[in-house]
């Protein structure tokens, strides 16, 4: 059996969730190696770490982020922050699995996707909150989907998720506070941080049969990553620099068999 990428503490007390990462709660926390790149391994360009503490109700995650230009521009719930400089999270729920993402004003990001060879009539997904033909409801066959060989189910083997981006996580909490000043780049920031609380009630369906809060030993696949936006002479860098919490050899998020492995310790 491989061994943990990460162990998450237990705690006995709730964290207030306002964005200060210096908090004594935090400061106790084992918090993670510096992220690094997603496909070579190497160091992440800019310092990033994690922190994944929990209590009875709650899972809590932490992000430390070192950026000399702090900067986000989308305002609007569900914009496309991936197009500029953001934080992600993946939860595996083996049919399924939830996206997250926040950028330095707070907003967010959520899409919850089920594969499709789990989705059928009368199954525990077969509920309102995941119609099909919902208008925000979507095939997705993967990042890299645009081969003739790939076009319609990707190259994933287990083919294509319904997607659906109207998916809200029922009591989900987020706090950015930025250390420099926001789009401003006439001076050098330290940085943002990030806090982020999301209910065990909530996670039910990524449980996948597992108790609800976790029981001692317990792992969860868990993506903990950051995507950077680079210009170079007025030029986008494309694909954004990844700096992840485990490298995984290749660019593409949407691998849950390649995330991290995060036990919880009692």
């Amino acid at each position: 059996m491989n061994k943990p990428d990460y162990i998450a503490e237990k705690i006995s007390k709730s964290i207030t969730i306002d964005g200060n990462i210096n908090k004594e709660v935090w400061k106790n926390a084992k918090w993670s190696k510096r992220f690094v790149d997603m496909v070579s391994g190497e160091a992440g360009m800019y310092n990033t770490q994690t922190a994944l503490l929990w209590d009875n109700t709650h899972l809590y995650i932490a992000f430390s982020v070192e950026e000399p230009f702090v900067e986000a521009n989308f305002t609007e719930r569900d914009s496309l922050i991936f197009l500029e400089n953001a934080l992600e999270i993946f939860i595996d729920g083996g049919d399924c699995y939830y996206e997250f993402q926040v950028n330095a004003l707070n907003t967010v990001y959520e899409v919850f996707f089920i594969w499709k060879d789990a989705y059928a009539k009368g199954s525990r997904f077969d509920t309102p909150q995941f119609d099909v033909h919902h208008p925000q409801s979507y095939t997705f066959g993967g990042n890299h989907d645009r081969s003739a060989e790939t076009f319609w189910k990707g190259d994933h083997p287990r083919g294509i998720r319904w997607a659906f981006t109207h998916f809200d996580m029922p009591g989900l909490q987020t706090a950015v506070q930025v250390d420099g000043t926001l789009n401003d780049n006439t001076d050098i920031d330290n940085g943002w941080s990030v806090e982020i609380a999301i209910p065990w009630s909530s996670l039910e369906l990524l449980a996948n049969g597992r108790t609800l809060p976790p029981s001692q030993g317990d792992i969860w696949n868990i993506f903990l990553g950051r995507f950077q936006k680079l210009m170079h002479s007025g030029i986008e860098t494309t694909p954004h620099p990844a700096m992840v919490l485990n490298s995984q050899g290749i660019y593409d998020t949407h691998l849950p068999e390649k995330w991290s492995r995060i036990e919880f310790e009692v």
